[in-house]
């Protein structure tokens, strides 16, 4: 075993009910890190054939645990869910804190790949040199949470580490995803439905094994730098200053500048509430998308009247007990107690910004109560909560336009804000009942059956809905949801993001307090940016890092954590390459699936056709073409091809990659 990472990965063969194990070269960890890189790694070279069936024996599943996690890293307990997607057709990932990730590598592996079918529901148990698979047949049509107390109840002990599907994965919805510590959930590109094709249950781990650290001392004192900042700032850290956003989302847009994202709230606000601190200010400066994307929160969702009940200290109130993922020193998680209303919860997890936003601003509902039966819902059953709320938004706007009946939603009156259709809707979807069956594989198919110009109201890149984040806001996401090898996703990068890094990298210079709407809407000079801060989060989700972690307000040491625990001494130039040689393997395994930009497009409301009439992104229309045109050239991609090119698959010494790509014929 090498320093860090365990050197071995899991094979479980699903057909033939046999495991083994393989030695990984450290040449491969030090091109690709661990993460989603090892998993593409893997995945390019044993996949069997292109254009597989997602839903097949041909498709490979990985678990896939960070380079760093269980070295005592900050920010290191996230876990990767690698495959071919079902929803968008390329590449699949999704992404999950808590303790499941650690896990992986205590069993003495860096990620457990599956391939095949099994006959019958059955799970993976690694419990120290025990490895098998059990059957599931018990296990199959309960819940999430409800199979892994059953699990327990099976082995005795309730202190193995579960990943498992619910009910929407059994079903094969494509936005499904895989919970773990009973609503944490791997959510995005309907992974959740490669498990359930595959009759996986769960992957269920208890490991003895410990991971070595190159320089322990070296490691310790990191850390507490680092630390030492983060408990800086508390006077922040207090009521006022979610209030105090609020009233700044509300007015600051009126003067047509945009304040440079501050990390130093951020962090607070983190702290505080979680993500869920900034749920009023982003219905107020126009960062939330609100009616399916045709609304303008100032004016259908006013802060002061609506968003500020699922925001800050409204739900702060119903916390219980804060928690943290593995080695994370912020814990913006909380356990919730919810005593009145309708929904009552002795214990369930706090709701996320995005969930609070797509079942709140984007289908026009400001019942808090309502929040927590959605997001327990979602978190139990397994289900992508972005993709869901956009699926009820979009059936709310067919129902608006007549498109879709009453009689055709099940007698649901899908009136925008009806909280109690909207639960039911989702019900319906997560079961696959009536016209939920139509929408559990997300809006893009859904529209595709429904017809009748429907088309106009799913709001999507590649399949993915989008997430609660708005291009007319962040013209940066108008590139990065329709570029990334995932499309439609939030958590790589955009402007904003790229303002609140701060690393030990030296690639992203001196930052303005703010910015004027002619140089946020200036896309000449956007691209090196856009590279530089998607290229860095490839090397944080390689070492398994939560990105929250570099936008603490101070310079994560994110490469010196790196050399600290593997023993390298690599310069932040080659780190930068390995994030590049990562998203470039992505983006070349689209092309191999037959997935380029041009299946990857934004719909165009999202980007301002027809522009808003009012509110803060009033008149905006995004050049998304320009600005990914920017970010494929910074790349050494061509974007008419849709590829890499040539010259930088090579540079990155990808030349079996170079070969499949410019193959003759």
């Amino acid at each position: 075993m090498a320093n860090a990472y365990m050197g071995k990965i899991l094979w479980v063969d699903l057909t033939a009910g046999k495991v083994e194990f393989q030695d990984i070269p450290d040449e491969i960890y030090k091109n690709y890190l661990s993460g989603y890189g090892l998993g593409a790694k893997i995945i390019w070279d044993r996949q069997k054939g292109d254009g597989i069936d997602p839903l097949g024996p041909d498709n490979i599943l990985g678990f896939c645990s960070g380079i760093l996690t269980g070295t005592s890293a900050f920010f290191s307990g996230r876990y990767m869910v690698v495959a071919k997607s079902p929803l968008t057709l390329g590449w699949g990932d999704a992404n999950s804190g808590g303790s499941f990730s650690p896990e992986i590598k205590k069993c003495g592996v860096d990620a457990i790949f599956f391939t095949g079918i099994s006959e019958k529901p059955v799970y993976l148990l690694v419990d120290g040199d025990t490895v098998e698979l059990r059957d599931a047949s018990g296990l199959w049509g309960l819940d999430a949470v409800e199979a892994e107390a059953k699990i327990y109840e099976e082995l005795g002990s309730d202190k193995f580490k579960v990943a498992g599907i619910g009910v929407a994965g059994e079903k094969l919805s494509l936005i499904s995803g895989i919970v773990n510590d009973k609503g944490r959930i791997a959510a995005r590109s309907g992974l959740g439905a490669v498990m359930g094709s595959k009759k996986l249950k769960a992957v269920v781990l208890r490991g003895k094994s410990k991971v070595a650290v190159a320089d322990k001392k070296q490691m310790v004192e990191l850390n507490k730098k680092f630390l030492k900042h983060i408990n800086s700032g508390t006077f922040l850290e207090k009521p006022f200053l979610g209030g105090m956003l609020n009233q700044v989302g509300r007015f600051v847009w009126k003067l047509k500048v945009f304040p440079r994202d501050d990390s130093a709230a951020w962090k607070a606000i983190l702290k505080r509430y979680g993500t869920m601190g900034a749920t009023g200010l982003a219905a107020g400066n126009g960062d939330s998308p609100v009616k399916n994307w045709k609304g303008v929160g100032v004016v259908d969702f006013p802060p002061q009247k609506m968003a500020y009940k699922l925001s800050g200290e409204s739900v702060l109130a119903y916390q219980k007990k804060k928690y943290g993922c593995h080695s994370c020193p912020v814990q913006c998680g909380g356990i919730m107690e919810v005593k009145d209303g309708k929904y009552r919860y002795e214990e369930t997890h706090k709701p996320e910004y995005e969930t609070l936003s797509s079942f709140g601003s984007l289908i026009l509902q400001d019942d808090l109560n309502a929040i927590f039966k959605v997001n327990h819902e979602c978190n139990i059953h397994g289900i992508d909560s972005i993709s869901a709320g956009a699926a009820v938004a979009f059936a709310m706007e067919c129902y608006e336009q007549g498109i879709l009946s009453q009689e055709e939603v099940g007698g649901l009156d899908l009136r925008w804000g009806n909280a109690e259709a909207a639960i039911k809707l989702l019900d319906m979807i997560i079961h696959r009942e009536g016209i939920g069956d139509v929408l559990a594989d997300g809006v893009k198919r859904a529209a595709q059956k429904i017809g009748k110009g429907s088309d106009q109201f799913a709001i999507h890149a590649g399949g993915q809905e989008l997430p609660m984040h708005d291009p007319r806001y962040d013209p940066g996401f108008g590139a990065h949801y329709a570029v990334e090898p995932t499309p439609g996703r939030h958590t790589i990068s955009s402007l904003s993001f790229a303002e609140l890094l701060e690393t030990d990298v030296r690639f992203f210079g001196k930052k303005k307090p703010m910015t004027t709407y002619s140089e946020r809407y200036n896309y000449n000079n956007k691209g090196p940016i856009m590279a530089k801060s998607s290229t860095f989060v490839q090397v944080l989700n390689g070492a398994g890092l939560c990105m929250f972690g570099a936008q603490m307000g101070a310079k994560a040491p994110i490469f010196q954590y790196l050399n600290t625990a593997t023993g390298w001494s690599l310069s932040d130039d080659e780190y930068m390459e390995i994030g590049e040689r990562i998203q470039n393997l992505r983006i070349a395994y689209n092309v191999r699936e037959g997935v380029t930009i041009k299946d990857t497009q934004i719909n165009r409301r999202a980007l301002g056709e027809p522009p808003l009439e009012k509110g803060p992104n009033a008149g905006i229309t995004v050049d998304s073409e320009a600005l990914c045109r920017s970010y494929y050239k910074e790349m050494g991609w061509d974007y008419d091809a849709g590829k890499p090119t040539e010259k930088k698959l090579e540079q990155l010494g990808l030349i079996d990659v170079k070969d499949k790509l410019y193959s003759a014929g």
